[in-house]
C-alpha cells in the first residue's frame, strides 16, 4: 500500500481535516520519503535512527524550529498511523524530542485601526459593500480565514444574530455578529450579491463578481487592499482580525472560555495568548498602582499617597481585595 496515500485518507475521513492541512500534511511527508529514499529505505521499514538522521538534515538545511516540528509532527503522525495498522512493529518516533518553536505574541490591530479597516472600503461599489460586509464578519466573529470562505447561506442567522461556523476537524460552533456586521451583511445580501450572481444558485455567502466562491488569495488582497487605503503601513491578513477580535474582547474584560468557545480554540491555552495587554495598558496600570511610578524622585509624598489609594482600595485592614 501507499502508507502516505492511506494515513491522508485516514486524516480526512476519521478526523475531518480540511484541505488545507492535508496539502501541507503530502507536502511535509514527501519531503520526508524522499529523504528516505536517498538512503534507500522506505516508510515501511524505517527505524528511530533515520527519524533523528532526517531532523539532522532539516536543521543542516536551516529550517526554522517552527518548520522542523512541523515536518516531524507529520511523520509522527504517519507512524502512529502504521503502528496502528500493524505495519510497523514499533513506533520510531515515540521517545522522540522535537525542537518546540517559541510561542510568539499574535500581532493585533489597536481599535481604532481595526475599526478604519472595517470602514474603508468604498460602498458606493458592489466589490465594496461585499467587502464592508466581509471584513465586519470577520472582526466581529474571529472567524479563520478558512471558515469565513466557506459559509453558505443559511450559516448566518439575522434575525437570531449568529453564525454557524464549521472549524477545524467539522467542528461547529454558534458565534455571536455585532450589529453593525449584521447590517452590512443585509445590505450586501440585498444589494450587491444578486448582481454577482445574476439567479444563480451559489449557496456560498460571500461571492466573486462572477458568482463564485471567493478565493483564499481573494480574501488576502482584500484585506490588504484596504488596510492600505486605510492608513495602515504594517503587514494586515485575515488572521490578523482574528487575533484583534480576541484580543479586544479580553481587554474589555470578557471571561476567557468564552473568548475560547468563540474561537474554535479545543484547548484553552490556545486562547490564553491573547491574555497579553497593550502597552498602553500596561503603561497605565504601572503608573496607578507602582508606589514610585510618578512624582519626584526620592519625594515620600507621591509614594505614600500612591500606597494610601491602593489600601482604600482593598479590604479593611490595609490588606488588598
Amino acid at each position: 500500500m501507499d502508507a502516505t496515500v492511506e494515513f491522508l485518507g485516514a486524516l480526512q475521513t476519521e478526523r475531518g481535516a480540511s484541505r488545507n492541512t492535508l496539502s501541507a500534511y503530502r507536502h511535509d511527508l514527501e519531503s520526508f520519503s524522499r529523504f528516505l529514499a536517498s538512503r534507500r529505505r522506505r516508510v515501511t521499514d524505517m527505524d528511530a535512527a533515520e527519524v533523528v538522521a532526517y531532523i539532522g538534515r532539516l536543521r543542516g538545511a536551516g529550517l526554522s524550529p517552527a518548520s522542523i516540528a512541523r515536518r516531524v509532527s507529520a511523520v509522527r503522525g504517519l507512524c502512529r498511523f502504521l503502528l496502528r495498522e500493524g505495519v510497523l512493529g514499533a513506533d520510531p518516533t515515540e521517545h522522540l524530542e522535537t525542537p518546540r518553536p517559541a510561542r510568539r505574541l499574535p500581532r493585533t490591530l489597536s481599535r481604532e485601526d481595526a475599526a478604519r479597516l472595517v470602514e474603508a472600503p468604498d460602498v458606493s461599489r458592489s466589490n465594496g459593500v461585499r467587502d464592508r460586509a466581509l471584513l465586519e464578519v470577520l472582526y466581529a466573529t474571529g472567524m479563520r480565514a478558512s471558515e469565513c470562505l466557506s459559509l453558505r447561506l443559511e450559516d448566518l442567522n439575522l434575525s437570531a444574530g449568529y453564525v454557524v461556523c464549521t472549524g477545524k476537524g467539522s467542528r461547529q460552533r454558534l458565534v455571536p455578529v455585532g450589529g453593525p456586521a449584521l447590517e452590512w451583511a443585509r445590505t450586501y445580501l440585498a444589494t450587491a450579491r444578486p448582481g454577482f450572481t445574476r439567479g444563480r444558485d451559489a449557496r456560498t455567502l460571500f461571492v466573486n463578481p462572477r458568482g463564485g466562491p471567493l478565493s483564499r488569495q481573494a480574501l488576502w488582497g482584500i484585506v490588504r487592499k484596504w488596510a492600505r487605503r486605510a492608513g495602515i503601513r504594517r503587514s494586515v491578513s485575515p488572521h490578523t482580525l482574528r487575533h484583534s477580535f480576541a484580543s479586544h474582547l479580553l481587554e474589555g474584560g470578557a471571561d476567557l472560555r468564552s473568548v475560547q468557545a468563540m474561537l474554535g480554540h479545543a484547548d484553552i491555552s490556545t486562547t490564553q495568548i491573547y491574555t497579553h495587554l497593550p502597552s498602553s495598558v500596561v503603561l497605565r496600570m504601572y503608573r496607578q498602582f507602582h508606589p514610585r511610578a510618578g512624582g519626584s524622585p526620592g519625594h515620600p509624598a507621591a509614594g505614600r499617597a500612591r500606597r494610601q489609594r491602593i489600601v482604600h482600595r482593598g479590604e479593611p485592614g490595609g490588606r488588598p481585595a
